[in-house]
């Protein structure tokens, strides 16, 4: 979806990355393999997941100064349905064309 939304006239760039939650790093260089996506582990010092009530396999959505305003979880809408695919592109174009 990164190189999808590459070529989308947008005000603001939109910039895709993973947060592993703490306690799963095991699974990094898994998850990593052959990937390009940026890939952060959340720690006890930051606690992302804790802080934006994090669902395993949510999409959190931050405005301009990085604050959740829009959440799509990915066991529930698997992107390999084009629906699905659309909806999570809509929500990210709008959050970049939000003022």
């Amino acid at each position: 979806m990164q190189k999808e939304l590459a070529g989308v006239a947008t005000k603001k760039k939109i910039q895709i990355l993973g947060v592993n939650g703490i306690g799963l790093e095991s699974g990094n260089s898994i998850i990593t393999a052959g990937r390009t996506l940026p890939w952060l582990q959340d720690t006890l010092a930051e606690d992302v997941w804790n802080d934006w009530a994090v669902t395993y396999r949510d999409v959190v959505v931050l405005d301009a100064e990085n604050k959740p305003i829009a959440v799509y979880n990915l066991t529930t809408n698997d992107l390999g349905q084009a629906a699905n695919f659309a909806q999570l592109k809509s929500i990210l174009v709008g959050a970049a064309n939000a003022d």
